[in-house]
């Protein structure tokens, strides 16, 4: 059996090298430019007023530090799974099969919100039942899609990110330029307190966690020891920089307490001034937004679950690759049903919180895994991971409470189908 040249993996079971810079920035670009950009405003001006722009902030230092972790990581282990394999090789099997577990569940939820999000979106006056059947269905498509191969892939991200900027270009000339901006809108809520604003960088931080999925396509990118460290920091300072714009000229059309009870946020903004027939453009560009973050979050929860399940840690046949398509095809599946399901039992404001959290903690691992690094391995300066680990331990536990205790009760569940099988097999011995 030919075996492939970067790990001791059957070549049949390792994926194609065909993304370069340009399309891993891509993909980080769909993750990052959708929900949050469209709804974490609105909760985050909800928990600090003006003060999240400072929770921004905040969420931005996290990001790149974790970003900064995460691209020195997958230089060294260019495999398919992100911290999954970062935890695995630096702390132990434990720690990366945590990772993993984190990942695959808090992204499931993700992937759930932003379908509803689209159906929301394109279904505004619908009821529940019809707007479920739609999410479904978007789910279902971008699975077969997925399916076909990555490069397709690839092109619709390209697509919605160019349709996204454009729409929220607009948002931003239509705010500042509509009637309705004021400087007067930027003073902060008189109850604002650091609480508040680490919840708001909390929820905020959700807008920024696409530049995981980069990471986790590392075995179908082209020398990614330059390209993914590369894609990462690029599709991370583009993102910051529409965020910020996006954040102060909403801010300063609606002001923080319109803003904090709006629904559709940006689409308020523009439809608050002398802009207004342009909203329905907004209502759809925030859909097809979602969609996008939808795409690329299927992409990158099934190639976890590929890694993990190649691995052992799940069923041997969610790790199959397909031989035409040379994509984990079995775990594409199993990811787009399992969402589709889930779409049917959650709300979008929930799905968001214990992502959050979940994802927090995957970068926690992530960090403490890069602080294992040596000087010969590309270790980053020691500020960074210690910040990054920090970071997104405040952050995580600053979260609304319910996100908190169901997000700790889903990875004390993860341990315990970690432990049950082996404590079994030591009764057994």
């Amino acid at each position: 059996m030919t075996m492939g040249p970067d790990s001791g993996q059957p070549a049949s079971s390792r994926l194609a090298r065909r993304l370069g810079t340009g399309s891993a920035v891509v993909i980080g670009l769909g993750s990052m430019l959708g929900a949050g950009v469209f709804a974490a405003f609105a909760p985050a001006a909800r928990a600090a007023g003006t003060g999240l722009l400072i929770g921004l902030a905040i969420a931005a230092i996290v990001a790149y530090c974790n970003a900064t972790s995460s691209a020195r990581l997958a230089a060294l282990y260019p495999e398919s799974g992100g911290t999954y394999v970062y935890g695995r090789e630096r702390l132990g099997p434990f720690w990366g099969y945590l990772a993993g577990w984190g990942f695959v569940v808090g992204k499931t939820a993700s992937c759930a919100a932003m379908a509803l999000t689209v159906a929301a979106y394109t279904l505004p006056h619908a009821d529940r039942p019809a707007r479920t059947a739609l999410a479904v269905g978007v789910v279902l498509a971008l699975t077969a899609l997925n399916y076909r191969g990555v490069r397709k892939s690839v092109l619709l991200s390209a697509v919605i990110v160019a349709a996204t900027l454009l729409v929220l270009g607009a948002v931003v000339l239509a705010s500042l330029t509509g009637g309705t901006a004021s400087t007067g809108h930027l003073r902060p809520f008189p109850d604002a307190d650091l609480g508040g604003v680490l919840q708001s960088a909390g929820l905020l931080f959700f807008a920024f966690a696409g530049y995981a999925r980069i990471a986790t396509l590392g075995e179908e990118v082209r020398e990614p020891r330059r390209t993914i460290p590369r894609a990462i920091l690029l599709s991370l300072g583009i993102t910051l920089a529409v965020y910020t714009l996006v954040a102060v000229a909403a801010l300063l059309a609606l002001g923080p307490a319109a803003l904090a009870a709006a629904t559709d946020p940006l689409a308020s903004a523009v439809e608050a001034g002398s802009w207004s027939w342009l909203t329905p453009a907004v209502r759809a560009g925030a859909a097809i937004a979602a969609l996008g973050s939808l795409l690329a979050l299927v992409l990158g929860v099934s190639r976890t679950t590929f890694a993990m399940a190649r691995d052992g840690h799940l069923p041997r046949t969610l790790g199959a690759v397909h031989p035409r398509f040379q994509v984990p095809h079995h775990a594409e599946i199993a990811v787009g049903v399992v969402v589709a399901i889930v779409v049917g039992f959650v709300d979008v404001l929930g799905a968001i919180g214990f992502s959050s959290f979940a994802v927090l903690g995957y970068y926690a691992i992530a960090n403490a895994s890069a602080l294992t690094l040596t000087r010969g391995e590309g270790r980053p300066p020691r500020i960074v991971p210690v910040t990054g680990l920090a970071g997104c331990l405040v952050l995580a536990f600053t979260l609304p409470a319910g996100s908190v205790l169901a997000g700790t009760a889903m990875l004390v569940l993860g341990t315990l189908f970690w432990a049950a099988p082996r404590l079994l097999r030591g009764r057994g011995g």
